[in-house]
Parts: structure tokens; sequence; C-alpha cells
């Protein structure tokens, strides 16, 4: 009897397509070079591309909102570069494991980082700050705590937060994973994502779709410059929704 027919025969779960929906990752190619999407995207803006994704039958692309902008920041635009931990006594390995990680973290990247719930202690300080602004991160989310905040502030780092600790993550949450998907909130994260951030929060595009939902949020911001040019002139809201304008 073949593997295949002892499955069908002893009614096994066949879970390969959940799998690769849950696990895969994606390693399509811009039809641009990457530099010029993420500052593309970075002259845009959360909302509005956001309404693309709703137009891609997206709508829960935004991560909590429980995590906040350390500033009121314009647009950043990185690549996702995924984290994962947990709180755990244990102390063994964190600092080689912790040290591998940041040795694989790459330029542009936007760190996106799942403490499962962790609600004792940070993740990122004035170190993490430090190490990515020289290794040309991006930015960083996480959904935990931060701490040095002074620090983060002088090194104008973008970072977005739930809440702020003094306590350090050595011997409270271990860092367990990286580069593997994530679901924080209701939001699948998976490495190579493209990733916003802006004052109204962090926003995260599937790497397969983000050239196309980059096009079409252009089109958007260049259709609102109308609007916003008819609200100036005083036509009426009718006027202008049947000009195709929206509110």
């Amino acid at each position: 009897m073949s593997v295949d027919q002892y499955k069908k025969e002893v009614g096994m779960m066949n879970l390969e397509k959940l799998i690769a929906s849950r696990e895969g990752i994606s390693t399509v190619t811009f039809p641009i070079p990457e530099k010029e999407l993420l500052s593309r995207f970075e002259q845009l803006y959360t909302g509005a591309v956001n309404d693309v994704l709703r137009e891609f039958c997206l709508m829960n692309q935004a991560l909590p909102n429980h995590i906040k902008p350390l500033r009121e920041y314009q647009t950043v635009a990185g690549i996702a570069f995924t984290v994962k931990s947990s709180p755990n006594v244990l102390v063994k390995g964190e600092m080689e494991f912790r040290t591998q990680m940041l040795d694989e973290m790459h330029e542009d990247a936007f760190v996106l980082w799942d403490s499962s719930g962790d609600e004792q202690s940070t993740s990122w300080g004035g170190v993490m700050t430090a190490t990515a602004k020289k290794k040309k991160i991006k930015a960083a989310c996480l959904d935990g705590g931060i701490r040095d905040t002074h620090q983060i502030l002088e090194a104008d780092f973008p970072v977005f937060y739930k809440y702020r600790s003094s306590n350090g993550s050595l011997g409270r949450c271990l860092i367990t994973h990286y580069q593997i998907p994530l679901e924080i909130g209701r939001v699948i994260v998976k490495p190579g994502d493209v990733i916003m951030g802006d004052v109204d929060g962090v926003l995260v595009v599937p790497r397969d779709i983000a050239y196309d939902v980059l096009v079409r949020a252009e089109e958007i911001k260049e259709n609102e410059k109308k609007i916003f040019g008819w609200v100036k002139e005083g036509q009426s809201a009718k006027d202008i929704t049947d000009k195709g304008g929206y509110f």
C-alpha cells in the first residue's frame, strides 16, 4: 500500500494546503528595485494603502491599535523581519541566539516582534536601537514593551510599541524564533512582506501584491488631490460625489 493510499484508508488529515497558507513565505521579486518600492511607499500614508487593501478584499492588515508610535512619524516603510519571544524563566543560550538573530537582520528591515502577550518585560531598548541604526534598519514594531525610551528618542529611530517598562527581557521573556510567520492580532505577518508605519499605526502589505497595491495607492493619492481642490473651490458634496469623489 502506498503512503497516499494509507492516508486515505486511515483518514489522516491532509494539512498540506493549510501548511502552505500559514507557513509559506513568498520570494517574489518586485518589478522595480526594492529601495525604489519602499521609497514610493514612504510618499504615501497608511490610510490610503489600507483602502487599497480593502479593494483586494484584505480587511485585517492593520496591526492592533494598542500598538502606538513613539512619535508622530511620517511614513516609514521596510521589509518585514519577524521575531517571536515568549515569557520564560530560562536564560541559558539567550544571548547567543539574540546575537545570531541580530547578525541576520538586514538593511531596510522593519522589525516585527511578537512577545506572546508578555506584559512583564521589554524586548527593545537603547542598545537594540543603536544596533538597528548601525545596520540601517528602518524601524521596529513591538507587540510588547520597550525601555530606555530617552535613548530611542535621541537616536531618532522609529519605534511602535505596546507599553513601557524598566524590566529587561533576560530571565523574563525568551526569544524562540525569528524569520517565521507571525500572527499579531488578526494579522498574519511573513518575512519579506512590506511594512508601513506612520502616526496612524502599522500596516502589513503582503509581498505578492505589494507592487500592485503601491500603484493603486498612488492613483488614489492623485485622485485625492482633485477632491481636495474641489472642496477648496466650495463645490457641494453632491457635485463632488457625482464626479467620482468621496469623503
